[in-house]
């Protein structure tokens, strides 16, 4: 039992023998499933991608695999340098706070190929807790919601200023930054950063905004993405 959790803590890198790898695989899973159940945990409200968790369990035993294979051959570890410099990944850039979750995985799976498995485990933990307390405390975050407002009005309209009172009611926030001409200068899309006060009130300002532009089109849609967003016509 002393000759065991020796191993555990000294950080000698398991040897290829199925023992060696099956720990080294099992211990890399157990610590990237823990951090891709916490990002499913503090990503409840904003979503997820089904891939992106998968990718966090996957990333641990891969990469701690290949620390494995490596061990302290130079001429295996150029080998995998060259074959991983082949790969290309195509993706849009992320949040900040999933790349840290990926940097969060490798470098557990790293440390169980090397040998720590302990220590990725207590590692994880700790910094799982952290995430959750900032989580949790919402830390550095702001109250309200924050909206990209687009409101189209007939190009008779005088535009400046003609919605203040009514965002004024609404929003902790707004500025207008941009104002675009539609259909051949009939009409004028203006468009808004807004942070709303109460989001169970968005009906009730869309609906004062409407009887302001005539009933034209108004979209309302995150700063993410305007895929996830509010169309009323």
């Amino acid at each position: 039992m002393s000759d065991f959790f020796y191993n555990l803590t000294s950080g000698e890198a398991a040897s290829l023998t199925w023992h060696g790898v099956l720990e080294t695989l099992i211990a890399a899973t157990a610590v990237g499933l823990i951090i891709s159940l916490i990002y499913l945990f503090t990503h409840k409200k904003e979503g997820y991608s089904q891939a992106f968790c998968v990718a966090l369990i996957l990333l641990a035993p891969i990469v701690g695999m290949v620390i494995l294979v490596i061990g302290n051959n130079v001429a295996t570890a150029f080998s995998l340098a060259g074959a991983f410099a082949l790969v290309r990944f195509r993706s849009a850039p992320g949040d900040p706070k999933d790349i840290a979750f990926v940097f969060m995985s490798v470098t557990m799976g790293l440390t169980c190929g090397l040998g720590y498995w302990i220590w990725a485990v207590m590692g994880t933990a700790i910094l799982c807790v952290i995430i959750l307390i900032l989580h949790f405390t919402n830390y550095a975050g702001k109250k309200g919601e924050r909206f990209v407002l687009r409101i189209t009005v007939p190009e008779t309209l005088n535009y400046v200023g003609a919605f203040d009172e009514c965002l004024n009611k609404y929003c902790k926030s707004f500025k207008m930054t941009r104002v675009k001409s539609v259909d051949f200068g009939a009409l004028f899309e203006i468009s808004f950063d807004v942070d709303i006060k109460d989001s169970k009130q968005i009906r009730e300002m869309i609906d004062d905004l409407r009887a302001m532009n005539g009933n034209l089109k108004i979209m309302l849609s995150t700063p993410e993405t305007l895929n996830r967003s509010f169309h009323f016509q």
